[in-house]
């Protein structure tokens, strides 16, 4: 942070710049340590109870790293025929994603996690989301742009990929993967404001 910046409230257990950008946006100064934990599904385990719990688990990874602040953590995916959409791995893995949700509705799930005074709050937002048709061509296109790789699903709402949205039910800020009214009222509960003057991403 820079001398005239105003004292960090929070840390954020992310080191994705949409979430930094979306905690600045509601004026929340905040310091960055990215939360590095097993992300492996459990066999069984459904869309939302794996949301909240990896968003549980970076907030307490976090603060058992011995950080003072209240720690928020957030975990996004995208389901669609039950089927849990994370990060691609290759150019076919995000292909076939795409390709999966061209044309169709999908849901994408935030969890939100705020781990505060010696306890750990939990929010969950859901949106549902619907492309138009897209063609292998432009799928392949998307992919080299580089913007599928580390998003969840394999495409950001605030990208490129806006053009594929025909139609969005829910939090925008949660497709993005920071849902802000489930984290404002997180924070509203544990006393920690927002809306502060000079507040920009942290670092």
């Amino acid at each position: 942070m820079k001398a005239h910046d105003p004292a960090p409230l929070v840390c954020l257990a992310s080191a994705s710049d949409r979430r930094r950008e979306l905690l600045a946006q509601i004026g929340v100064p905040h310091v960055v340590s990215a939360a590095h934990i097993d992300e492996a599904l459990l066999t069984g385990e459904r869309a939302a109870d794996y949301v909240v719990r990896m968003a549980c688990a970076k907030a307490l990874a976090v603060r058992e790293r011995g950080m003072a602040l209240p720690v928020l953590a957030a975990d996004t995916t995208v389901v669609v025929d039950e089927i849990l959409c994370g990060k691609p791995a290759d150019e076919g893995e995000s292909l076939a994603m795409l390709e999966r949700l061209s044309g169709r509705t999908h849901q994408v799930l935030t969890a939100v996690a705020l781990a505060a005074h010696g306890a750990v709050s939990l929010r969950l937002s859901a949106s549902e989301v619907r492309f138009r048709s897209l063609s292998r061509a432009e799928c392949t296109a998307y992919w080299r742009t580089g913007e599928p790789r580390d998003k969840a699903g394999g495409y950001a709402v605030q990208g490129r990929a806006a053009v594929f949205i025909e139609h969005l039910n829910g939090s925008y800020s949660g497709v993005m993967g920071l849902p802000l009214f489930e984290t404002a009222e997180l924070l509203r509960e544990a006393g920690v404001p927002y809306w502060r003057h000079g507040a920009r991403a942290g670092a």
